[in-house]
């Protein structure tokens, strides 16, 4: 009876000195898909509660739902462990919290309503 020999692989790892542009990646993933009128916020030095305010729109409820999915599963693939809240509700706004980044996705109507960009100086990007 003959030992077969086990390869062992090694997983790759990326160093920790690489850095990722996060609200880049954020905004490429909404990007990709097809959320609207996408705007990211630098707050550094701001406020102590967050790096970057990123906001997006969808075009209806299932849209906004599926729009904070799809981001809080590829960022999970990434590492990245963000809080979700909103994501049992209508689906008219969904914020996903990173730590350095907060996300808020809305359906159009309530992204007007309550202008949060408008908190920092920002408009509505139209696109």
């Amino acid at each position: 009876m003959k030992k077969e020999a086990v390869k062992k692989t090694k997983t790759v790892k990326k160093p920790k000195s690489e850095k990722t542009d996060l609200p880049a990646l954020i905004a490429k993933i909404l990007d990709d898909g097809k959320a609207f009128n996408i705007l990211s916020i630098n707050l550094t030095g701001k406020t102590s509660l967050t790096d970057y305010l990123i906001i997006a729109s969808g075009t209806s409820s299932r849209h906004v739902l599926s729009l904070a999915n799809t981001l809080n599963e590829k960022l999970k693939e990434m590492g990245y462990r963000p809080k979700v809240d909103g994501k049992q509700s209508s689906g008219e706004w969904v914020v996903l919290d990173l730590g350095d980044a907060i996300v808020h996705i809305f359906q159009p109507e309530t992204r007007s309503f309550y202008e949060i960009e408008a908190l920092w100086g920002e408009k509505t990007p139209i696109v």
